[in-house]
């Protein structure tokens, strides 16, 4: 176990209240020390690859086609390792192995745990002046810094396991709950009125009749737990619209409002034409319904993924009836 580390990792450890013991004095298990800093008398040694590769995001099926817009991907590793917590930025953030034969990884210290076995000599610092017969233990504490870093510190009680705590992409979905996102407020021509009835072969334009940051974005929230913190941003990628006459209509987007000056013309990005009347339907009038796709890109301990999510939708009914020829002689 080594205990030899820089004056820049002496900062960061010191900030996170880990007792560091540096240079000369190395504990009997531990290699003796070739180099050392001449300002600080830490000794300096060589990274040391643990032969653990990095945790990988396996990415989920989008659901679409290709082209379909941004897939559903990235589910993060709940073990991640940020220095800029304790000032240290010139180490990347980023996703670590849970578990390596140093230990597993303690978010709340940054570090691989392991208790030491056997247990140090009661006159030795690392028990930070306290007796074995007071309880807890000295552990190792190593950090994955470009050069191979590894304290000891005494713990009442082991720290919880980094793997047990959410994943980002659960602390992302916490932050999507903050949204409060919502089903669109159906703006349709012809109107879902009793007095109000389409007609067939004629331009109905379909919109978002109440587009906010709830509705079609974008919004931003963020979420905690634990030691992970993750921002989310939501926008909306599209809204499907089933007419009830069997069609489908996808439109990128809120859609565009209907004005009294749009009369007898198509919608330039959302709408539709009725080629049969919604006679011998329920009510006798077609069920219009506008599912919500979201796209939500979100980031945080060093990670980043999309979340898709089309659970929001709304319906209202429309008539639609053919067009009466008045003759007369």
């Amino acid at each position: 176990m080594r205990r030899c580390l820089t004056h820049a990792v002496v900062v960061l450890l010191a900030a996170t209240g880990i007792l560091v013991l540096a240079g000369a004095g190395a504990h009997a298990d531990g290699p003796s020390c070739r180099t050392y800093d001449p300002l600080t008398g830490a000794c300096v040694v060589k990274a040391i690859d643990t032969g653990a590769a990095p945790d990988t995001v396996d990415p989920v099926a989008g659901d679409g086609a290709e082209g379909d817009g941004p897939k559903d991907t990235g589910s993060g590793s709940p073990c991640y390792f940020d220095p800029s917590d304790n000032g240290y930025s010139a180490v990347p953030a980023g996703p670590v192995p849970c578990t390596s034969d140093l230990g597993y990884w303690s978010a709340a210290l940054q570090c691989y745990i392991k208790v030491l076995d056997p247990q140090p000599d009661a006159s030795d610092p690392a028990w930070d002046g306290r007796s074995p017969d007071d309880g807890g233990a000295v552990y190792g504490c190593h950090q994955p810094l470009p050069i191979d870093v590894s304290v000891y510190i005494w713990l009442q009680n082991p720290p919880p396991a980094a793997a047990a705590g959410p994943s980002p992409r659960e602390v992302a979905e916490m932050a999507i709950d903050k949204m409060h996102l919502q089903a669109i407020e159906i703006g349709i021509v012809p109107e879902p009125r009793p007095d109000h009835v389409g007609i067939v072969g004629q331009p109905v334009w379909m919109w978002a009749a109440d587009p906010g940051p709830a509705t079609v974005g974008p919004v931003t929230a963020s979420a905690s737990a634990g030691a992970i913190t993750v921002t989310a941003t939501a926008q909306i990628h599209r809204i499907t619209w089933t007419m009830g006459d069997g069609a489908t209509i996808e439109c990128r987007g809120p859609g565009t409002p209907f004005t009294d000056a749009s009369a007898g013309t198509p919608s330039p990005d959302c709408g539709h034409v009725y080629k049969t009347s919604s006679a011998g339907r329920p009510g006798d009038k077609f069920t219009v319904t506008a599912t919500s796709d979201w796209a939500i890109e979100w980031e945080g301990a060093g990670q980043t993924g999309t979340i898709r999510m089309d659970a929001l939708q709304r319906s209202v009914q429309i008539a639609v009836g053919e067009a009466q020829v008045l003759v007369t002689s």
